[in-house]
């Protein structure tokens, strides 16, 4: 019997503490397209929803959620839960083409760093308007 494959990245949803900020910042950074729809958090219906985002190119789908239980803290990846998400991109020419693009969109970032280990890979990080740590990474 072989092991079942993941194929790749679906979605990843996140909760923020402004709703119409972060959707206006994924969609201003990625060229998003919102998903026409408002969909209830599935556990906690009457104290939250959340709205979806398209990256057009890769397909990937963003959601962002808004939780009357949330106290409006920014996130901090030493607290248990999420530390960073990482997305993929082609090469090392596209990763250069995206810090030149969060230049323009004046987004901080760390500027490209190489590394060997454990395989060649070079990344750029920068954070969203919650702090959510964000990572694009190019191997080769």
């Amino acid at each position: 019997m072989t092991e079942p494959a993941i194929t790749g990245i679906h979605h990843f949803s996140i909760t923020v503490t402004d709703l119409e900020a972060s959707l206006a910042w994924y969609e201003r950074l990625l060229g998003a397209q919102r998903v026409p729809m408002k969909f209830p958090h599935y556990d906690c219906e009457d104290t939250g929803y959340g709205e979806l985002l398209i990256e057009p190119r890769s397909g990937v789908v963003i959601g962002l959620h808004t939780n009357t239980g949330n106290d409006g803290q920014r996130f901090d990846e030493a607290r248990t839960g999420l530390d960073h998400v990482a997305l993929n991109v082609a090469s090392r020419d596209e990763l250069d083409q995206w810090t030149r693009r969060l230049d323009e969109l004046g987004i901080p970032h760390s500027g490209v760093r190489a590394g060997e280990e454990p395989f060649p890979f070079a990344t750029v990080v920068f954070r969203d308007p919650d702090n959510i740590q964000l990572e694009l990474f190019a191997v080769g």
